[in-house]
């Protein structure tokens, strides 16, 4: 054994050492974690996530994942000769655009992030379930209504997104009965809902993951994202802020664009009950282990 492979050893020692502190911390904890972005395109990064995930359970948390899935909807509409619009970052779903969005975010993506969980975790036996808000009425949701001014006339204007859904109620005995199981599962959600009356929604997945954190009651919800965090007027990373900063941030254009949407989820997570909510890089390796793990944390802290 050379000097530097024992040092590495002892480094490697004293890190799990330092953990110990924030392992406790969130021992039988809910972590929701929305699972999004190009980390979820890059098989190599993907294959990274799954391992986390799995190490998070082995370690005594309880991590659900939602994820979305935009990119590859828009692929396979591409490949369709179908044509995606969008309104407020929503895209307008026909009946063409919902059963390619159902396909593939309850069929490809979802079993191929449960299948990565079950081979990661092979050797204690972690097992991925894919699921989607239509099994056992996970989620149910009403069609999202929306206006928008019109330039010409001024006049308010409802604007039909189509079966774009937004969540009315969260059933979560399902994904708790699969949590709190002898056996270890970790639950891999698609943002499918369901109406009352059993029509398939679309729904963005930043707010399923938000509405199921504050329904499971979670400990922490991470959005994975293509960023590093909330950035300030300065450019510099906002480490933490309370969600009155948080309002602040989107009412001073602080916070813009993709920001706006993740920021109001966090908001919304935090105010039904989640203990705080983080916004973090999704594409660095093993960020959610920083994020849990270590005093340096990952990305921006939202809580009261």
């Amino acid at each position: 054994m050379t000097e530097t492979s024992e040092e590495q050893g002892w480094a490697t020692a004293k890190t799990l050492a330092e953990a110990l502190p924030y392992i406790q911390r969130y021992d039988r904890e809910t972590v929701v974690i929305k699972y999004g972005g190009h980390a979820m395109g890059e098989e190599s990064v993907a294959r990274l996530f799954a391992a986390d995930a799995v190490l998070l359970k082995l370690l005594g948390l309880h991590p659900v994942v939602v994820h979305g899935g935009g990119p590859q909807i828009s692929r396979m509409l591409n490949k369709a000769g179908v044509k995606s619009t969008f309104i407020d970052g929503l895209r307008v779903t026909d009946e063409a655009t919902m059963e390619v969005a159902e396909m593939v975010l309850s069929g490809a993506i979802n079993k191929e992030i449960a299948n990565w969980i079950t081979l990661a975790g092979a050797e204690a036996d972690v097992r991925g379930v894919g699921l989607s808000g239509k099994d056992a009425r996970l989620i149910t949701v009403r069609k999202v209504e929306r206006s928008k001014i019109d330039p010409d006339s001024n006049i308010e204007k409802a604007v039909d997104l189509g079966f774009v859904g937004e969540p009315t109620r969260i059933d979560p005995q399902l994904i708790q009965g699969l949590i709190s199981a002898d056996h270890d599962y970790i639950p891999v959600i698609a943002p499918i809902g369901v109406s009352e009356e059993g029509q398939t929604f679309n729904i963005n997945a930043d707010t399923v993951a938000g509405a199921l954190a504050g329904a499971l009651k979670a400990k922490r919800m991470l959005l994975l994202t293509d960023v590093t965090g909330v950035l300030g007027a300065d450019g510099e990373l906002i480490r933490e802020m309370s969600i009155t900063q948080a309002r602040s941030a989107i009412a001073t254009g602080v916070a813009s664009g993709g920001m706006i949407p993740k920021l109001e989820t966090a908001i919304a997570a935090v105010e039904s009950g989640v203990e705080a909510v983080v916004i973090l890089d999704g594409r660095r390796p093993h960020a959610m282990l920083v994020e849990l793990f270590t005093e340096h944390g990952a990305g921006t802290l939202i809580t009261r």
